[in-house]
């Protein structure tokens, strides 16, 4: 399932709209149905209003009616491994589980894999409130 992840990940960073960065992302992520779903960063001139490729494959995971994420990929171009940001670890962590896996990519294949608890230790989730 990785592998398909990767694939999925690094099309969707294809089509990232990043014009002032040049900082393209993808991210897959599975949910329960077992489909992948893809997301990629969407630049605005307006810096604060754009998004980040996390963000838009929860939101197509949301609207295809599925509601937990069995695991993430997230592909990026950079010396360090990119890692999902504060916001979208926590937008994870909404629909995921401290045992969830995410994989961190670069062009060339995975180069981490985490579970969600060591990159987002002692969160704050939906369990908190019930």
């Amino acid at each position: 399932m990785t592998d398909e992840l990767f694939a999925a990940a690094c099309a969707a960073r294809d089509r990232a709209h990043a014009p002032y960065s040049k900082f393209k992302v993808g991210a897959a992520i599975v949910g329960e149905s077992g489909r992948i779903f893809t997301g990629c960063n969407v630049e605005n001139a307006a810096y604060p209003e754009g998004w980040c490729a996390e963000t838009s494959a929860i939101a197509a995971l949301v609207m295809a009616g599925d509601t937990k994420i069995i695991e993430v990929l997230v592909v990026g171009i950079s010396p360090e491994p990119v890692t999902p940001c504060g916001g979208c670890r926590q937008r994870i962590r909404e629909f995921a589980t401290p045992t969830t896996t995410i994989h961190i990519a670069a062009p060339d294949g995975v180069q981490q894999s985490m579970t969600l608890a060591d990159l987002l230790p002692q969160s704050f989730g939906p369990d908190n409130l019930s």
